[in-house]
């Protein structure tokens, strides 16, 4: 802090008291609490430890880069988009089997040592861990892999030299082996079994009986094979494309993870707050925190810290500080909100969650509230030594 030594020569002629409350006062005058840098400090630094974090100024090129920036996507990251093939027969699926001979419509007599003439429902028959399930007079009868009707075809040809033109229906009556495994804390976890027709991920979750928390605060995790892809719920339902088929053995996970951002500095509260909508902009998160102290502030001082993706990074030009080149970078980004197009600019960032916003003090801040320390501390001597002389 400047020092104007020429204002201090009464001081130097005040009784001692007083001359040491100066000069302790002047020994700790760097010390004096604060938010934390001013923002001239923080560019220093950013000069002086390149290799800590990256420093972006912020300018219409920066914003429309952090505009454009790709979260995952279930419609890049599936290799499968496209509906799932036709569901086939597997290890524990439930099959109804129905058995007709022409005599069940008038036509000849039955055969001695075949069953009587009607219609010959079988006990539900579950496809066991060989991949066939149980039919008399048809005997173990291949079901893996194949479809109601390919399994209807083989019994037909298999009954046909003990049956008069024996007609077969089979049916699945529960599909394990085609349903989907959707859980989390914010759904009614289920396995559900996937239609003829296909299902989407919107329909798969709706069957589970739906996500319960708002939209902006609800993620869906499907992991399909050894991909795992997470986006936000909003994504899906405003974006058609993300809506992408579901396969049978894919796990869905519902979960309510609220965004949040930090503030601190020079503004009315200093605290994290939750996004509170589907989408935010640093404008609306500095006003939520109850905009810049008039008293404090440094317009000049707007801050972002956040952490980068390495796309992001190299599309920005700045180095990649990260040790692992795939993790993430810390970039702090600088806005100054004393020109009138930074309101501008503000308005255009969206914020992340996790993102931190740091306001700095304004620089006479700190000399205010040294001069209040001096007259905190004197007052009382001065006031002593004034009686003193009465």
């Amino acid at each position: 802090m400047p020092v104007l030594y020429g204002s201090l020569f009464p001081v130097m002629r005040a009784p001692v008291p007083l001359r040491s409350i100066v000069a302790l006062s002047l020994i700790g005058c760097t010390s004096i609490p604060t938010a934390g840098p001013l923002t001239s400090e923080v560019v220093e630094q950013a000069k002086q430890n390149p290799g800590q974090f990256d420093f972006v100024e912020i300018d219409p090129h920066v914003v429309a880069t952090l505009s454009t920036e790709s979260a995952q996507s279930l419609r890049r990251s599936l290799a499968d988009q496209g509906k799932p093939p036709a569901p086939t027969v597997g290890v524990g699926d439930v099959l109804s089997v129905s058995i007709w001979q022409s005599s069940t419509f008038g036509g000849a007599a039955p055969t001695a040592g075949v069953p009587s003439p009607g219609a010959l429902l079988l006990p539900d028959q579950m496809v066991a861990r060989d991949g066939t399930i149980s039919v008399p007079y048809a005997g173990r009868v291949p079901a893996v892999g194949r479809t109601p009707f390919q399994i209807q075809q083989t019994i037909e040809s298999r009954l046909t030299e003990r049956l008069t033109e024996p007609q077969v229906i089979v049916s699945v009556n529960k599909q394990d082996s085609s349903s989907v495994t959707v859980s989390g804390e914010d759904i009614s976890g289920a396995r559900v079994p996937l239609p003829l027709r296909g299902a989407r991920l919107l329909d798969v979750i709706a069957m589970a009986g739906g996500s319960k928390s708002a939209l902006y605060e609800t993620y869906i995790r499907l992991t399909r094979g050894d991909v795992t892809v997470t986006v936000p719920m909003e994504k899906i339902v405003s974006d058609a494309s993300e809506n992408v088929y579901v396969w049978p053995g894919d796990t869905i996970t519902v979960f309510r993870t609220p965004r949040t951002f930090s503030v601190f500095g020079a503004t009315t509260n200093n605290l994290q707050v939750p996004f509170g909508a589907e989408k935010l902009n640093l404008a609306q998160a500095i006003a939520k925190a109850g905009g810049l102290q008039d008293a404090r502030s440094d317009p000049e001082g707007v801050f972002l810290f956040r952490f980068e993706p390495p796309q992001m990074v190299k599309t920005l030009g700045v180095p990649q500080l990260a040790a692992n080149p795939a993790s993430p970078s810390p970039v702090l980004y600088h806005l100054n909100l004393r020109q009138v197009a930074g309101y501008f600019l503000a308005k255009q960032i969206p914020m992340r969650d996790d993102d931190l916003i740091y306001i700095a003090n304004a620089p006479m801040t700190d000399l205010q509230k040294f001069f209040t320390l001096i007259g905190t501390i004197a007052s009382p001597f001065i006031t002593g030594y004034a009686l003193s002389k009465h």
